[in-house]
């Protein structure tokens, strides 16, 4: 006969391994929505991105430059679909929808990623490559080294598969697809809703080139075989010099490359002074003709007033020249501007962007271009 004091004791409570596994789950998936979502906002930016890999891979790769090249101008709808993807999965992930599924094809997207993380590390190629868009730098090598990560926790999470329950919440990764790709977009067609660039509005332009505060840097010696950290340039001559590291590299100015100029010189100062609304021109053979009248419109209503509107734009004299006698625009006056800092300045082609003393006031896609009163309006 078995008494209450001899009966086996049976284990109560949720296993290690199942917590580990939800645990997992919950970072992944919040990791996965959180790094889509930011690049969603800004798909444009991502499809920078997926240029640059495609232009380096078809220079690495020779044997296979047309096949890299072909792939460059569908990179906009790669764009939305990859960060609609890193969206989509990880609300399924976190709500249990076919976890089977779901977490194999996060295991293909992640492995996608890290290849392209170890190839920018590795051969120092891509330096940015824009995991978090423009919300969070990351060093290539951190940025490869949170992608192991990733993929470490979704193998966990794989190996552990049958202990998630599936539950009936297909209605909630219908729902994020749409909200998502309504969110792509609307981004293209406008502009990110969210604008994390330093050319945003409400953005100082001149301040942001220069340092937020002094710049501070530590030197690293070397002396007997041991390495040591300095303040300020040790006296003892037996020190043998190593590098100089920035301590507050926050610090360092946001904007680096901001420059206009034309035949007669440099004008990035004068950009800073007083009202002035700039028609960015990236290129010539993208632009979208359809919008030049109201683009037109626009500066014919500036004319006589205190906003001076201007061309900035990357092409060549002869191509914006006969650009500005097509679209009767002779009376603009044109800068020249590096291609990348246009693209990060504007995400469509053409856009307009205001200038109150060197503050950005306004910024516009060319699907919403304001008209003169509102232009006026901005910088009263």
């Amino acid at each position: 006969m078995t008494t209450a004091a001899t009966q086996p004791k049976v284990k109560t409570g949720t296993p290690p391994m199942l917590i580990a596994a939800r645990i997992a789950r919950f970072l992944v998936g919040i990791v996965f929505v959180f790094s889509g979502f930011i690049k969603l906002n800004d798909p444009v930016g991502t499809q920078i991105k997926f240029e640059e890999y495609f232009e380096v891979f078809a220079v690495d790769v020779p044997f296979l430059h047309d096949f890299f090249m072909a792939l460059v101008p569908f990179t906009l709808a790669m764009s939305v679909l990859f960060c609609a993807a890193e969206i989509i999965l990880g609300v399924a992930l976190l709500v249990s929808y076919k976890p089977k599924v779901t977490t194999w094809l996060l295991f293909f997207l992640i492995v996608f990623f890290t290849f392209l993380t170890f190839y920018s590390a590795y051969f120092n190629r891509v330096t940015d490559c824009g995991c978090f868009g423009d919300a969070i730098k990351l060093k290539p090598w951190t940025s490869f080294s949170k992608d192991v990560v990733l993929t470490i926790l979704i193998l966990f999470i794989i190996g552990h598969r049958n202990r998630i329950t599936p539950r009936k919440t297909g209605w909630v990764v219908a729902l994020t697809t749409i909200l998502t790709l309504g969110l792509g977009v609307y981004a293209i067609s406008f502009l990110p809703p969210i604008d994390m660039l330093p050319y945003a509005v409400g953005k100082s332009i001149p301040a942001q080139m220069k340092p937020s505060e002094p710049l501070r840097y530590k030197y690293v010696m070397e002396k007997d075989g041991k390495t040591s950290d300095f303040d300020q340039y040790p006296t003892d001559q037996s020190y043998k010099f190593k590098e100089m590291v920035l301590v507050n590299e926050s610090a360092k100015p946001k904007i680096t490359d901001y420059r206009v100029w034309n035949d007669e010189g440099d004008f990035t100062q004068q950009t800073f002074e007083g009202d002035k609304l700039f028609i960015i021109v990236k290129n010539i053979k993208d632009i979208d003709a359809g919008s030049l009248p109201a683009i037109r419109a626009l500066a014919e209503g500036l004319q006589g007033s205190k906003v001076t509107p201007y061309i900035l734009t990357s092409a060549s004299d002869d191509e914006i020249k006969a650009f500005r006698q097509e679209f009767q625009l002779n009376n603009v006056s044109y800068y020249k501007a590096d291609a990348t800092v246009l693209k990060t300045i504007m995400r469509s082609n053409p856009g307009t962007w205001l200038l109150h003393n060197g503050v950005v006031r306004g910024k516009w896609h060319y699907n919403s271009t304001p008209d003169a009163a509102e232009v006026q309006s901005l910088v009263k």
